[in-house]
């Protein structure tokens, strides 16, 4: 059923100019991503906005008991609207969303909701994402979508490849003003509105590679921390107060699964349901092309890392998909679902022991695929060393950041603990 409040994003809207503003998530991959869909015709903008105004806006639109993510998207939008900046009468709004079946899917009626009450109940509304509303101003067309992918597998290389070399760079900030570089480059790149070709993508993989390779560093031990949890609160430095940057500066490795996983468990779901019960017959040859596809492009940038660097390759992802098994089913798709707990088998597979499971306060799924799985991860896994960090509008970061210190204690007295036997081992 369509909502009420529904306003379309007309064809007109389009040729006015109309300005799309985009709540922020992942920096390197939504400014990728910007450049992308500004190259379809579209004027949008990624909101960077931050500071505590923003959770406080978002708090004045909506109830109290809201989903937290939902809390900052309509808090950002909301304080972007309020700045004088944009004229409402030619601003659209849009969020990207799966529509799961978490309260993440009331995201556009309470963005909608929150702007009635604001008396801009004309502002468009776009609902990026498949099937969900039509807008006959923003098309979802096969070469957008495309060139998006290309955007994330971008964003996920750089990520990945920065996290490991920031905590040993010689040079303070090498890493972020590389990849500030490679933003800026390969974004121009993507909004050229050339087409895509794979040589140039590969290329392109190889020089991210080596980039990152040539950065002065100086090898050391550092306790290494993987971070899971809700998709927004684990990526989003504003929602998670800056939980990356604590972690770091506490002498941690962060390690953080990319967004690419998290578009092939979509995949995979959508694939998973005709098996269970049937659906997706007209759809399931496209999300088995599209779960193919990101597979073995995720497998390709991973043997190009190898191959030309000794930074860590990538898990295939049909391979985290087994991981759950003896946890929990791959039929558990609410939110990060199942996912979640393959995620933190994974970073124990590879060596990362330390995981910090990031969630909104009261979010059901993330509570039962995260929170409570880490009984049964310790049973099998009795090394990791699991934290569940709420958060919400009402938390204290001085209480967050007081249970990571003790994480991060225990993490380090075990890690000290096995560099001093590996040191006798060595001199026996």
């Amino acid at each position: 059923m369509q909502d009420k409040h529904f306003v379309p994003f007309t064809k007109e809207m389009k040729k006015q100019g109309y300005t799309i503003l985009v709540p922020n998530m992942l920096g390197t991959h939504f400014k990728l991503a910007e450049k992308v869909v500004r190259s379809h015709g579209y004027n949008v903008e990624v909101l960077d906005t931050s500071g505590p105004q923003v959770i406080e806006t978002g708090l004045r639109y909506t109830h109290n008991d809201a989903c937290y993510p939902a809390m900052f998207v309509v808090g950002q939008f909301m304080d972007a609207l309020n700045s004088g900046k944009y004229d409402p009468h030619k601003t659209a709004l849009m969020m990207y969303q799966t529509g799961g079946g978490c309260r993440a899917s009331n995201y556009i009626s309470l963005i909608r909701k929150a702007l009635k009450k604001a008396g801009m109940e004309y502002i468009p509304v776009i609902s990026f994402s498949l099937g969900v509303e039509k807008h006959p101003g923003f098309k979802v067309t096969v070469p957008l979508i495309y060139e998006l992918l290309y955007a994330i597998f971008y964003g996920d290389l750089i990520m990945s490849l920065a996290n490991e070399v920031r905590p040993c760079e010689i040079n303070i900030g090498d890493a972020d003003r590389l990849t500030e570089r490679l933003t800026q480059e390969l974004g121009d790149e993507l909004g050229a509105g050339k087409n895509i070709r794979h040589s140039q993508i590969r290329k392109n993989y190889r020089m991210i590679v080596q980039k990152f390779a040539e950065i002065p560093i100086v090898k050391r031990d550092a306790v290494k921390v993987g971070v899971v949890g809700e998709i927004f609160v684990k990526y989003s430095a504003l929602a998670n107060n800056h939980l990356q940057r604590f972690l770091e500066k506490e002498g941690a490795e962060v390690i953080m699964p990319g967004l690419m996983d998290f578009l092939c468990y979509c995949m995979f779901n959508a694939c998973e349901d005709r098996g269970l019960f049937g659906s997706n017959a007209y759809l399931y040859p496209i999300y088995k092309m599209l779960y193919k596809f990101m597979c073995r492009s995720k497998d390709e940038i991973s043997k190009i890392i190898t191959e030309n660097s000794d930074f860590r390759g990538w898990t295939p992802f049909p391979e985290i998909a087994g991981m759950a098994e003896g946890y929990i089913s791959t039929g558990v798709k609410m939110g990060e679902g199942w996912l979640l707990t393959a995620e933190m088998v994974e970073l124990s597979s590879i060596g990362c022991k330390n995981i910090v499971c990031a969630q909104p306060f009261g979010c059901l799924p993330n509570h039962i695929c995260g929170k409570g799985m880490m009984q049964r991860l310790n049973e099998k896994n009795p090394d990791v060393n699991i934290v569940a960090i709420d958060y919400d509008a009402s938390a204290s970061r001085v209480n967050q950041e007081n249970r990571l210190k003790l994480m991060l204690f225990n993490a380090n007295r075990v890690f000290k603990s096995v560099v001093h036997n590996d040191n006798d081992d060595m001199v026996a």
